[in-house]
């Protein structure tokens, strides 16, 4: 089945169950309306009757909670259901090229980067916009993380944790939909950072002294209600109460103020651990993910939810009349914070590789939804072959449109350099951002645009955006400068990948051909490998004293007075140039 067919049979089937939950919610809350209706007439009817009126009153309260706790839980299914009516409708629009509301992730664009303002990864546009479906704030970094890092360790490991979860479509959008349903203004970081600095204040003899309260002041309240005690004794058990509470108010109150904002975050995070318990994987990854959350005993999601409970439990509080009189006879702030606290002691390590787990789901989702909109992208094959470094056949741009993408095959052998000319206009820096943006996909585990590709993994750096900065009182040259002496740098401690577009663009001619000769000579003895885009034909000299170094070109022809580009990838060097024939075209020159 074609993804797009997948995505339209889903939001039928979901649309259906929406309607089918509304209709379910419309009779619930009907039948809620009656039995209020129905307390109302009862109590008027039975007025004086007290009796009966009670009896009504009573029997009234607990079918209306029962249906208001039924409503609940239907709301909750209507909102799953909801979520994963928008995530469906969200990949039929991403299919016809839509990217409204789409994260452009400019915000993990750094300057001080090896290659990610170079190559359209993040911005619009960019391979990010397309491919982001994470609903976690921490999700969505965890995915910038993993391409901005340069990682190239354990490739295969990555591609089968993509392959595995690639084929659990629904699962998939499941998980997506409980984390969208998250509403908390605060994120898990902050959860642990609270925790790790929580002071615990709470007294140890509240372990058993709440629930000794408790029974003792149930059974004053009996006996007075028997007529055995003094009402003042009641009374008096209450003022003790609260006087065991009072010091503690004020502490507890912010620990309330900061729990009832995760509260949300903890409920829907343990759906998401439970989610992880409960998957069968056999990837290596996913399987040591899920090992983060499989506790021995009690499991990670239940723990989870027992501090979602407590913290419920002491958000009880906000009920004026419960807090009123569960502080007084039960000690019940004291105890749900002593909880809370206890809770805390035991868990906050293991909470925060909880929260990471689940968080790198949410990432490798979006991975796995990527490669399964893109059946026809290949995995790439790690080389055996020590000399090699790329090999691509049919190599295509995965943020063009397939219908019109002009592919090209490239073989590259480790240590040496292509020198790229060609005409305006004719593919060279598009050429540059495929080989690129398809090694950044390889390093992350992904199934790549081409027929077959065969690649020793490698870090990428690159320099083809340089601009000047009015901010830091910069040239554009000394901007260019500080970006090759950047990639000096890198190169002199690690093996790289570099891509360079028009080196030295901010000097004159022959200050540029000459120090861009001496560039590509220094990079040629550091033993890298790579891509050089220029329009400066001297570099291609450069081929006969290096035999690392190979000329390659785009070209372009003026056929009939018009321009034609073939987009092809050839061997040799440009023979062609077309900036005459633009100016002359567009009538910026005379004839």
């Amino acid at each position: 089945m074609e993804p797009i067919e997948f995505y339209h049979q889903r939001l039928d089937a979901i649309q259906t169950d929406l309607k089918s939950l509304k209709s379910r919610l419309r009779l619930l809350g009907s039948l809620r309306l009656l039995v209020f209706i129905s307390i109302g007439l009862g109590v008027y009817f039975l007025f004086g009757q007290w009796q009966f009126v009670l009896a009504v009153i009573g029997v009234g309260i607990v079918a209306f909670l029962f249906l208001l706790n039924r409503y609940a839980n239907v709301q909750r299914k209507y909102q799953f259901a909801d979520a994963l009516r928008k995530i469906n409708e969200t990949e039929i629009a991403r299919s016809k090229g839509d990217l409204s509301g789409a994260e452009t992730g400019n915000n993990f664009i750094f300057e001080e980067h090896d290659f990610n303002q170079d190559i359209d990864l993040f911005g619009e546009g960019s391979l990010f916009q397309w491919m982001d479906r994470t609903a976690l704030t921490n999700g969505q970094k965890t995915l910038a993380d993993w391409f901005n890092s340069n990682d190239i360790s354990n490739i295969k490991e990555k591609q089968a944790a993509v392959q595995e979860l690639k084929d659990w479509a629904e699962w998939r959008q499941e998980y997506t939909a409980t984390a969208a349903l998250i509403k908390s203004e605060m994120q898990s970081e902050d959860v642990n950072q609270w925790m790790q600095n929580h002071k615990a204040f709470v007294p140890k003899i509240h372990a058993w002294l709440p629930l000794v309260f408790s029974v003792i002041s149930v059974l004053l309240i009996s006996t007075y209600f028997i007529g055995l005690i003094n009402g003042w004794f009641v009374a008096g058990w209450y003022l003790l109460g609260m006087a065991i509470s009072g010091p503690y108010v004020k502490r507890i109150t912010d620990v309330y103020n900061i729990t009832s904002k995760i509260d949300d975050l903890l409920r829907q995070y343990a759906k998401l651990i439970e989610k992880i318990e409960s998957a069968n994987f056999t990837s290596a990854r996913l399987k040591q993910w899920q090992k983060t959350v499989l506790t021995e005993g009690k499991t990670a999601s239940s723990s989870l939810k027992e501090l979602s409970r407590e913290i419920d439990n002491l958000g009880n509080r906000n009920n004026l009349l419960f807090g009123f009189i569960s502080n007084g006879l039960m000690l019940w702030d004291l105890r749900c914070t002593y909880r809370i606290e206890q809770w805390i002691k035991g868990f906050d390590g293991a909470l925060e590789e909880w929260f990471i787990a689940a968080e790198k789901m949410d990432a490798m989702n979006s991975l796995a939804n990527y490669a399964f909109n893109h059946p026809t992208y290949i995995y790439p094959q790690i080389a055996t072959d020590e000399k090699m470094q790329l090999s691509a056949k049919s190599l295509g741009h995965p943020l063009l449109d397939p219908s019109k993408v002009i592919t090209n095959d490239i073989t590259l052998k480790h240590e040496d350099f292509f020198i790229i000319t060609g005409a305006n206009m004719a593919g060279k820096s598009t050429f540059l951002r495929t080989v690129a943006m398809n090694i950044v996909m390889a390093n992350s585990g992904l199934p790549v645009c081409a027929e077959a590709f065969e690649y020793k993994p490698v870090k990428l750096i690159s320099s083809m955006r340089t601009s000047d900065s009015l901010v830091n009182d910069e040239s554009y040259f000394f901007s260019e400068l500080k970006r090759l002496k950047y990639i000096v740098n890198k190169i002199q401690n690690d093996t790289y990948f570099i891509i360079l577009d028009e080196i030295l663009k901010g000097t004159n001619s022959v200050d540029k051909a000459e120090g861009s000769k001496k560039f590509v000579e220094r990079l040629v003895k550091s033993k890298s490998t790579g891509l050089i885009a220029t329009h400066d034909l001297s570099l291609c000299t450069l081929a006969d004293k290096y035999s690392e170094i190979q000329n390659h070109y785009f070209d372009a022809e003026i056929v009939n007075d018009e321009l034609f580009f073939d987009y092809r990838f050839k061997d040799g060097i440009c023979q062609n140039m077309n900036a005459s024939f633009l100016l002359r075209k567009m009538e910026i020159v005379e004839e």
